[in-house]
């Protein structure tokens, strides 16, 4: 079950994880990360997201984010 968090601070800097459900590895597949990067690459261009850093695991994702 996720949790709902509201981001209070839109400039500062945030570090985010995320895990697949059950831990399942998913990301083990490349068209998986495919679509998770394709995603935060479209959260670049229309929504502003900056990425600083971030790393994919088979099962979660690591990033450093400004909303």
């Amino acid at each position: 079950m996720g949790y709902a968090y509201v981001v209070r601070d839109q400039g500062a800097v945030h570090y985010v994880t995320f895990t697949v459900h059950q831990w399942v590895d998913v990301f083990t597949r490349p068209e998986y990360v495919d679509i998770l990067l394709a995603s935060l690459k479209h959260c670049q261009k229309v929504k502003g997201l900056e990425i600083y850093a971030w790393v994919v695991m088979s099962n979660h994702c690591h990033l450093i984010i400004r909303a």
